[in-house]
């Protein structure tokens, strides 16, 4: 039996739902978590109820609220997703960092406002105890052999050196490798699926296959570069999403009645998810 109270919040977060979804004419989902190899089961039943009770909706709106995991698990819910859902829609109110950025990369759209944040796709991987990001490593390893290259290593790092591990150094190439593999795939394939005509330099012009690609790997790089951003964990938004990245964001920051609709639905959902301590939490219409 659900308490009162909680009946009283499902029952408003439904109301705050079914409004979303009468805005955009599709179905809403929520992700709150870490994406990790243990969620993907949860996951997948949760897409396949939505997709059971809906079958003729061919969007998804989809809510993210993630610090990020991995991108192996990010991949494996694209595929979910993609399986049931022809049109995607990523919200993300607060932030979606790491392999969360990785995720709405696989959205046709990407909705943000000034105070939302994607990050850095510095991969990560799990060491035994705990998650960390890849590239860290890797960049400090270049960094030390590059030293020794001109004879200016100190004996600590030598021993630093000489102690890593060559089967774990290689896991993280791995991993850093697949992100911008899968950014690139994803963009080309459903972000920049309409992109069609060039809105700046060749205005006009039709945008080719090889230009979609080109573009998908400049903001791989770029958001896989640790000297730009010097932090794992920094906070991008769409203003230098947009500037830097050149990465089309629909900001509705300007947009009153959506953003207040967004806002009245995570909010009520993210309070409630941070006064019961819940590390995880899905939620749709008839999934609380």
């Amino acid at each position: 039996m659900i308490p009162m109270l909680d009946n009283t919040i499902k029952n408003e977060l439904t109301n705050q739902l079914t409004k979303i979804e009468q805005h955009f004419d599709g179905k809403v989902a929520f992700y709150y978590g870490a994406i990790e190899p243990g969620i993907i089961k949860i996951f997948r039943d949760f897409i396949e109820k939505m997709a059971e009770y809906e079958k003729k909706k061919e969007l998804l709106i989809f809510f993210l609220n993630t610090p990020g995991g991995s991108a192996e698990s990010a991949e494996k819910m694209v595929e979910i997703i993609r399986f049931h859902f022809s049109e995607v829609y990523f919200v993300v109110p607060d932030f979606a960092l790491s392999a969360g950025t990785i995720l709405c990369m696989s959205g046709d759209r990407i909705y943000m406002d000034y105070s939302s944040s994607l990050g850095p796709i510095d991969p990560q991987v799990h060491n035994g105890k705990e998650w960390v990001p890849a590239l860290g490593y890797l960049d400090k390893v270049a960094e030390m052999l590059e030293k020794a290259k001109d004879d200016k290593l100190t004996e600590a790092e030598f021993l630093i050196l000489q102690n890593q591990d060559l089967a774990v150094l290689s896991r993280y190439e791995q991993a850093r490798d697949l992100t911008v593999t899968l950014l690139k795939k994803w963009l080309v394939e459903y972000k920049f699926n309409n992109w069609t005509v060039h809105e700046t330099s060749k205005k006009g012009q039709p945008v080719t296959k090889e230009e979609k690609q080109q573009r998908a790997e400049e903001i791989a790089k770029t958001l896989g570069d640790n000297k730009r951003w010097h932090s794992h964990g920094r906070m991008i938004g769409p203003d230098t999403l947009q500037s830097v990245l050149r990465l089309k964001i629909d900001d509705y920051s300007t947009d009153g009645e959506l953003r207040q609709l967004i806002r009245n639905y995570n909010d009520l959902l993210t309070q409630y998810i941070a006064r019961e301590g819940y590390p995880y939490f899905l939620h749709c219409r008839d999934y609380f």
